[in-house]
């Protein structure tokens, strides 16, 4: 009987504490209700260039690492594959919308170390920086296996610096 008082308080303490989670990830959501949804991902989306799984681990606003996008499910993390192709690139997430990335919209990649509460080894993470209807976020990747982190973000600054595909396109008008 003498530990039922501590643990109900300890019982009280979480659930406030879960419900302050709650309030904040709602308020957030409120806060980026204007942020547009990415753009749906077309039927076919043209020849692979590479394939690659590992994780999503979240969408940013560009340049801060911290301020994680929650509308439109960009800031759940999950398994995912992220396939390079010659319309742009798709992160096909376990649980969660294909998230479709049309090359248009690509502003740059690189390595980083960590963002939104997943950090990593040094250059652990491959960012790639997007346009998201007039927003410039980030989205971090984490292939599974360490060598496809420079093939990936190859293959994505050679689909930056090609020229489109003749007939091709993203979908996007």
């Amino acid at each position: 009987m003498e530990r039922l008082g501590p643990g109900l308080l300890m019982l009280l303490l979480a659930l406030v504490l879960v419900g302050l989670v709650w309030a904040g990830w709602r308020g957030r959501l409120k806060r980026q209700a204007g942020v547009a949804a990415p753009v749906p991902a077309p039927a076919d989306l043209g020849a692979e260039r590479f394939r690659c799984s590992g994780q999503y681990v979240v969408t940013t606003t560009a340049g801060d690492w911290l301020d994680r996008i929650a509308v439109h499910g960009l800031g759940v993390r999950t398994r995912a594959e992220a396939v390079v192709t010659d319309d742009g690139i798709a992160f096909d997430r376990a649980g969660a919308e294909r998230l479709f990335v049309p090359r248009e919209d690509l502003d740059g990649v690189r390595l980083e170390s960590g963002m939104a509460g997943k950090f990593v080894e040094k250059d652990g993470l491959v960012v790639v920086g997007w346009d998201l209807g007039g927003t410039a976020v980030d989205t971090g990747f984490r292939p599974r296996y360490a060598q496809e982190k420079k093939a990936l973000v190859a293959a994505i600054e050679e689909l930056m610096g090609s020229a489109a595909p003749a007939g091709g396109g993203s979908g996007k008008e």
